[in-house]
């Protein structure tokens, strides 16, 4: 599973990211978190307002921070 953290590196992206990864621990999958700060590809996926979440090529939430709860939820 491949969960992408698209953003510049701020606060919100950065607390989204550690959510991110909470939520893989929480659940017990192999999941690869990774941050995505090229602006290309941000753009790519059609996101205009960061922090986003990626899951498998999916956006799930852009501009806002879910907890780690909900990700868990989606990564299910």
């Amino acid at each position: 599973m491949k969960i992408e953290i698209l953003g510049m590196g701020c606060p919100k992206c950065r607390m989204l990211y550690e959510n991110a990864k909470n939520a893989v621990q929480a659940s017990g999958i192999q999941a690869e978190v990774i941050k995505v700060e090229d602006m290309e590809k941000i753009t790519g996926y059609g996101v205009m307002m960061t922090p986003a979440l990626v899951i498998n090529g999916e956006v799930k939430t852009t501009g806002k921070i879910p907890s780690a709860e909900e990700i868990r939820q989606w990564l299910a």
